[in-house]
């Protein structure tokens, strides 16, 4: 018998991003996923997760894949939590019929955040006009160089609570009964550590998944990993590549988002 493993690391986005191990989406993952649920005397498929959230949208769209595929070959699918699966982290969890943690692994972020910066000083403190010509009232919608309208900020916030909503649904449908906090307690964003994750009935049991698999499957199991990965030319290829590439500016400012991003967990 065997076991499928597919490794869920990094930032969720819709784009991989250059010179970076982050960048989940459903492009890059697509293949590993079919090829795990799909090839001959899989038992089971682990989901090795490690992310501190990002793009809600390639959030549900992996997850909803890996729904599909489990359903279409009966397969199960195991969640196992490593150091953090925040936000969509958490989404991609919660696409398994059980979800493991560690200990200290740190869980949750049920919520949504937009983030972004204003310059609107800074711009006249240089002597710079800003000039915008568009076409509908809203196409100039948060632009960082002008100030904030409230109306721009109520769209936002209306956008925000359609996605919370969304997501809560998502946690309530997968994990059912099994919650056991209040709604309140559980979807305000906050975060916890995997004990206090199972209390609460996010995560269904502390453990890594060679000693679960192993109760649940017994000794005869072999493992296969299914994780796409990247040859050892293309990776070659893509940091010389960005060494001298004209977008080097975006992709530094990407790793130092990337690196915020994951300290906000202490990571």
């Amino acid at each position: 018998s065997i076991i499928g493993i597919i490794k869920l690391s990094g930032i969720i986005s819709s784009e991989s991003r250059l010179g970076s191990k982050s960048g989940l989406n459903l492009n890059d993952t697509s293949d590993s996923l079919t090829k795990a649920f799909t090839t001959k005397n899989i038992r089971a498929v682990i989901l090795l997760i490690n992310s501190p959230g990002g793009s809600p949208v390639q959030s549900a769209l992996i997850a909803n894949r890996i729904r599909e595929l489990s359903k279409e070959n009966n397969i199960p699918v195991y969640s196992f939590i490593e150091d953090l699966a925040a936000s969509g982290g958490y989404w991609l969890s919660c696409a398994a019929d059980k979800i493991y943690a560690m200990e200290s692994s740190i869980i949750g972020s049920i919520g949504v955040i937009t983030s972004g910066f204003g310059a609107v000083e800074a711009i006249k403190k240089v002597g710079i006009e800003r000039r915008v010509y568009s076409q509908g009232k809203n196409k100039g919608l948060l632009d960082p160089f002008l100030p904030e309208k409230k109306e721009d900020i109520q769209q936002i916030i209306t956008i925000q609570k359609d996605l919370h909503n969304q997501f809560i649904s998502w946690v309530k449908k997968r994990r059912g009964k099994r919650l056991k906090g209040t709604d309140e307690e559980l979807f305000n964003a906050g975060i916890w550590s995997g004990l206090k994750s199972k209390e609460l009935g996010l995560i269904d049991g502390i453990g890594d998944y060679y000693t679960i698999m192993k109760n649940i499957f017994g000794d005869n199991i072999k493992y296969k990993d299914f994780t796409k990965k990247t040859s050892w030319l293309k990776q070659r290829f893509l940091t010389r590549n960005n060494s001298h590439n004209i977008n080097l500016v975006n992709d530094v400012i990407n790793l130092i988002e990337e690196k915020i991003i994951w300290s906000k967990f202490g990571l």
